[in-house]
């Protein structure tokens, strides 16, 4: 399991288990629970490659990033630390 604390965001850490380049489980800390619960689900048994041209970039209202954004940034850094 690797842990990354999210910048420009709403919730505060961001859970995340990658195997090899495939996402094995996310878990967010805050932010809107309804949502990030489902976007983990979305995402556990997809590539990490997948995941961040899908989700890599999005905003969140006026801001620069996104829970989503922050997490693929949280499953690269857990990918090159394998």
């Amino acid at each position: 399991m690797h842990s990354y604390i999210p910048r420009g965001v709403c919730s505060r850490q961001i859970d995340v288990e990658v195997n090899g380049d495939t996402v094995e489980s996310v878990q967010f800390t805050g932010g809107c629970d309804g949502n990030l619960k489902a976007i983990s689900k979305l995402v556990a048994g997809m590539k990490v490659d997948d995941v961040a041209a899908l989700l890599e970039g999005n905003t969140c209202g006026r801001r620069s990033t996104s829970c989503a954004d922050q997490m693929v940034r949280a499953l690269r850094e857990a990918q090159a630390a394998q």
